[in-house]
């Protein structure tokens, strides 16, 4: 039976410069995530790490493969951070629908286009073997891999948040449906590294 363990995590933390810009890296608290991520797959076997071009994608994926000698790092744009899909902002509430209203056409167009790449790229069994890749990446993919994995209907990748350098795993077989085996695990953060990245009025 070929399976792919795919593990996905969000970046750590970045600086607060009120922008995310590509250069934009990781604050103090975000690369003390990504090293205790990077602790945490230490035993997972993991065959290759693969992450978006973003300074803040890099770094986590740097700081994480410190904790695992001798397997590869791969930069790939798939696992950027795309507007995976151009959905229709009606019915939607007036919350997401500004959120919706707030990407360019030209991210209406190339966001899904890239996304469908990943998908074809990450979230499928391989043609043999036992893999296992960890996607270093942003919030809007992880959200759409879940999704996809569930066959939920593709706007609900709207809601999904993700804190940072928490693990989301997705077992894929040629021997049936996508399983998702964790969700938003982040038993090797601390309490005060686990709500990063969260809408603030989803802290707990």
């Amino acid at each position: 039976m070929a399976s792919r363990l795919l593990f996905l995590a969000r970046h750590g933390e970045q600086e607060e410069t009120g922008t995310e810009a590509p250069e934009v890296g990781l604050s103090a608290r975000g690369r003390r995530q990504a090293t205790l991520l990077g602790e945490r797959l230490r035993g997972a076997r993991i065959d290759a790490v693969h992450h978006g071009p973003l300074a803040r994608a890099a770094e986590t994926a740097a700081l994480v493969a410190k904790e695992l000698p001798g397997v590869p790092v791969h930069e790939d744009e798939r696992a950027g951070d795309h507007m995976p899909h151009d959905t229709d902002p009606t019915g939607l509430p007036a919350r997401y629908a500004a959120f919706l209203a707030e990407f360019t056409d030209a991210e209406r167009r190339n966001g899904p286009r890239v996304t469908a790449e990943a998908v074809a790229r990450f979230a499928t069994a391989p043609a043999e073997g036992d893999v296992r890749e960890l996607v270093i990446t942003h919030n809007f993919l992880v959200a759409w891999l879940v999704r996809h994995a569930l066959e939920a209907p593709e706007r609900r990748w709207i809601g999904l948040n993700h804190a940072n350098c928490a693990l989301t795993v997705i077992r894929y077989s040629d021997a049936g449906p996508p399983t998702v085996v964790a969700l938003n695990d982040a038993a090797h953060l601390p309490a005060d590294l686990r709500a990063t990245g969260f809408p603030d009025d989803y802290r707990f």
